[in-house]
């Protein structure tokens, strides 16, 4: 069962945290106007009911619940703030005359509070803090039982709040193309989570001192201000406009005064008790709202803010975090003919990069794809005027290419696109670089080496499809080449090994088409006689004794032949990694040995080309009567 004590420090524990998470709940503030005070709004609403109970003792959870209620309407502020304070008046209603409450005594309440919420808003709108709270409470009635404790009900009650917040940008169009939930939703998730703390015994959430609380400093850099980055919106009434009535006539009905208020603005929540009655409606006539009010009593408390400036506030806060957040470009080195910037994911892969000369690293590949912002940004901290970017991934080429596009306006930096489509690609163009020849020269080199490469892939198939005449099942293995999908007949030495990493079974289900080739077995026994045993098998192959035997011959050639290339290809590769040992011997050679051991023989052809091409132009010797024009000598006898 839940004390006066427990739940009176429940209710200071849900005021600290949503206090201590207002910032985040601002920053979430899109609806119904972005204005960007809904956190800071429930922050002072239940900090009204935070004082009160931080200086009496009540003795039972229903005095409790009734003190707090009667602080929260008359400290509510914001359309938040008055619908969080009418949910507890409602829960305090299903308190009332209880000392402890139990599981569904807090249902009950919880209840209540939904239905004084719904009543009081002229038009509910789904998709806000009403849809959260109210089917936290329709499930956890359903989910309620006669056993159940406090806490396990509680736990309910948050997570079927967490759930509707999830599905808030379904029902508002405008949080889904933000990309947040609703800041009022957010923030009675926070003041839930607060309470349950006290709940299952761990104490008081410890809070800010002082109205001007923010959220802890390593979580305020985290805070997207969804609010800000609205630029565009149109107020039609845009003064938030609150006040509280002190009744003259406790019988004067004020459904009048809601009607009138409805009639001049929107967003509209009044709610009264014996003593006074608690406005607030969004206008463009404030003074009409406060004249039509006083024939119900005296106005006190009265708060009018300008929305529209709120809203610019937010703009230029967002543009001031952004303009402060953005890295300054790096001063051109004039020594530093061009730089580099690659688009590469894993730390081997980048440091290989880095060790080809490469200054900046952008993290990114497949399914992580970097915006030209990011490429740009990279460009601008290269110490070069120009620079060449290496994508490395055809879905990346576009946003290089923009980034070139953006450069080019600015002036800070020339960029360069040498449109590389995979990692292999990227580390043939950077060995291409000639640093003494002129751009466009390297840009033609390094695309050519570029061209040169061949690149395998293993991936999965993303759905059932058909190509070229192959039936391709979702969730089975492809083989791709340069990025198309690859199939193949198994017949020599290189084709045996270049494929065995697939890791497919020898079946037509596969991604990669792995059958043998009988022309080099019993010539009795056509390949078609075989090819039909299988296609027509359906569990399990029945083959000959003929058959068997020309299989089993041609399997041993694979195999033979298979291992042949291996060998081949492990020779290949310790020649390739000689060649770059005495090309770049500024790199960390068991990088590159890690490299090479996954390259196809193709590749390692490639790279072996490049890295002797290199080796001759770094080992050519001069020729003795070499013109001397280029030389800078003080000795004279053999210049001609």
């Amino acid at each position: 069962m839940i004390t006066a004590k427990q739940l009176s420090e429940a209710y200071i524990s849900g005021a600290n945290n949503i206090e201590n998470n207002r910032q985040k709940v601002d920053a979430l503030n899109v609806f119904p106007v972005p204005d960007g005070d809904t956190g800071t709004n429930m922050s002072m609403t239940m900090g009204a009911a935070r004082e009160d109970l931080l200086h009496n003792d009540y003795p039972t959870v229903g005095d409790v619940a009734g003190k707090a209620a009667s602080a929260l309407l008359r400290g509510a502020r914001g359309n938040s703030g008055v619908i969080t304070s009418l949910l507890f008046r409602g829960f305090s209603k299903g308190l009332k005359h209880k000392s402890e409450a139990g599981a569904a005594d807090l249902v009950e309440a919880l209840e209540i509070g939904v239905a004084a919420a719904y009543k009081a808003v002229m038009k509910p709108t789904e998709g806000t803090i009403l849809t959260v709270a109210r089917v936290a409470a329709e499930k956890s009635r359903t989910a309620l039982t006669d056993t159940m404790e406090p806490l396990e009900i509680w736990d309910l009650i948050i997570q079927y709040a967490e759930e509707a917040l999830a599905q808030t940008p379904e029902q508002l169009p405008v949080l889904k193309k933000a990309g947040v939930v609703d800041a009022g939703g957010q923030g009675l998730v926070y003041i839930l989570k607060g309470m349950r703390q006290v709940f299952a015994g761990e104490g008081v959430v410890p809070g800010i001192a002082g109205d001007t609380a923010a959220a802890p400093a390593e979580e305020a850099a985290t805070v997207v201000n969804a609010a800000g980055e609205v630029e565009e919106v149109d107020i039609n009434n845009p003064y938030c406009t609150e006040f509280l009535v002190m009744r003259d006539d406790p019988k004067h009905d004020p459904a009048g005064l809601r009607a009138y208020l409805e009639s001049i603005g929107d967003c509209v929540v009044v709610v009264d008790d014996d003593e006074i009655i608690k406005c607030h409606v969004h206008t463009a006539h404030p003074g009409l709202a406060l004249e039509k009010a006083g024939t119900y009593g005296m106005l006190t408390k009265l708060k009018i803010e300008n929305m529209i400036e709120q809203h610019k506030a937010q703009v230029a806060s967002v543009k001031e975090q952004q303009k402060a957040a953005a890295p300054q470009a790096a001063e051109i080195d004039p020594a530093l003919t061009a730089g580099f910037v690659a688009v590469a994911a894993g730390d081997g892969v980048q440091q290989l990069f880095r060790d080809l000369g490469v200054q900046q690293i952008v993290s990114g590949g497949q399914t992580m794809n970097p915006s030209t912002e990011d490429i740009l940004h990279a460009a601008e901290q290269v110490p070069a005027m120009d620079v060449y970017v290496l994508p490395n991934n055809k879905n990346i080429v576009m946003a290089a290419e923009q980034a070139a596009r953006l450069a080019r306006t600015s002036g800070v930096r020339r960029i360069h696109v040498v449109p590389t489509t995979t990692i292999p690609q990227g580390i043939s163009a950077m060995m291409a670089y000639d640093e003494s020849a002129e751009i466009k020269d390297n840009v033609e080199a390094m695309q050519e080496a570029a061209s040169r490469v061949q690149s395998g892939s293993v991936t999965f198939a993303a759905r059932d499809s058909d190509y070229d005449g192959h039936q391709i099942k979702e969730g089975e293995l492809l083989a791709l080449e340069n990025g198309k999908v690859a199939f193949t007949v198994l017949s020599d030495a290189t084709d045996a090994y270049e494929w065995s990493f697939v890791a497919v079974p020898a079946q037509r289900e596969a991604g990669v088409v792995k059958h043998y080739d009988s022309s080099k077995g019993d010539k009795t026994v056509t390949e078609n006689d075989v090819r039909k045993t299988l296609q027509n098998s359906k569990g399990a192959v029945t083959l000959t004794c003929d058959q068997a035997r020309a299989l089993a011959r041609q399997l041993d050639t694979l195999e033979q032949e298979a291992q042949l290339g291996k060998s081949y290809k492990q020779e290949l590769a310790s020649q390739v990694v000689r060649l770059c040992a005495g090309v770049l011997p500024q790199m960390e050679l068991g990088v590159f040995e890690g490299v090479a051991r996954v390259m196809t023989a193709k590749e390692l052809q490639a790279f072996k080309a490049a890295f002797e091409a290199a080796d001759r132009r770094a080992n050519m010797p001069s020729p003795q009567l070499a013109s001397g024009g280029e030389k800078k000598s003080n000795n004279q006898a053999f210049v001609i």
